[in-house]
């Protein structure tokens, strides 16, 4: 491992160990004992995302544990995590899982995500599709496979296309809103449907760049090759059927 890759997982490790701090770029910097703007390119080259992004992103997963893990209240969770606004914490909750703090914890343990609640809003403009090829190592697991694409490099919010496949090979995104978009892919295992919805993670993680889509035309992006997850991948934010909904999962495993 060189230095810049060690330097980058102490300072993910000091996000994690203190996430309900008000850290500074500087003291994550500090972290990795590396200057504040080096600190930061690199760590953008490597996670695929800023800093303060990726903290973030550790803040609102660990949000979503303690609404399914405890009893606490929203604010409670907001505040516990880092958040000194309930305003703030909600929009931003919101804007990434999908659904409010309350209703996320609702249905999660309920069992009423669906395949539904990945649909992107209808979007009146021109239109393009990025097609491309999904391959993934053999498993003794069964995997589902969301492959969406995003406004940005960290799995969040409603995509703007999605598919979902169950075995490697072609997929074709139609509908694309014209723009530059971030192709992601996460591979999730079936028989984790035995684990609460706080302890299932993505068995594969893909990206494939940020194709550019324009009206009527068809962006091929080759093959996408998915890998484990590492400790360099910024959680998933988006609520996921078979991540946040141990029924549908289960359901999708029988059938």
């Amino acid at each position: 491992m060189d230095i810049t890759h060690f330097a980058t997982e102490q300072a993910i490790s000091t996000m994690w160990n203190r996430y309900a701090d008000p850290l500074s770029l500087d003291e994550i910097a500090d972290s990795a004992i590396l200057s504040k703007f080096y600190f930061s390119r690199v760590f953008r080259s490597l996670t695929g995302t800023s800093p303060g992004r990726f903290l973030s992103a550790i803040r609102l997963f660990k949000a979503k544990n303690l609404l399914l893990e405890t009893d606490m209240s929203v604010t409670e969770v907001a505040y516990g995590v880092g958040y000194n606004s309930l305003g703030t914490f909600t929009s931003r909750f919101t804007r990434s899982v999908g659904v409010s703090p309350g209703r996320y914890r609702a249905m999660s343990l309920a069992g009423t995500h669906s395949l539904r609640d990945m649909a992107p809003a209808p979007d009146p403009g021109p239109h393009g599709e990025v097609a491309g090829e999904c391959s993934f190592p053999e498993t003794d697991d069964t995997l589902r496979v969301y492959i969406g694409l995003f406004p940005g490099p960290v799995v969040e919010g409603v995509p703007v296309a999605c598919q979902v496949v169950d075995r490697p090979g072609p997929f074709v995104l139609r509908d694309v809103p014209v723009g530059t978009w971030y192709l992601r892919a996460a591979a999730v295992g079936l028989s984790q449907t035995g684990l609460m919805p706080w302890q299932r993670r993505p068995a594969l993680l893909g990206e494939h760049g940020h194709p550019h889509v324009g009206p009527h035309g068809r962006v091929p992006v080759g093959e996408m090759v998915l890998r484990p997850a590492g400790f360099l991948d910024p959680p998933i934010l988006r609520a996921l059927p078979e991540l946040d909904n141990w029924e549908l999962a289960e359901l999708h495993r029988v059938a």
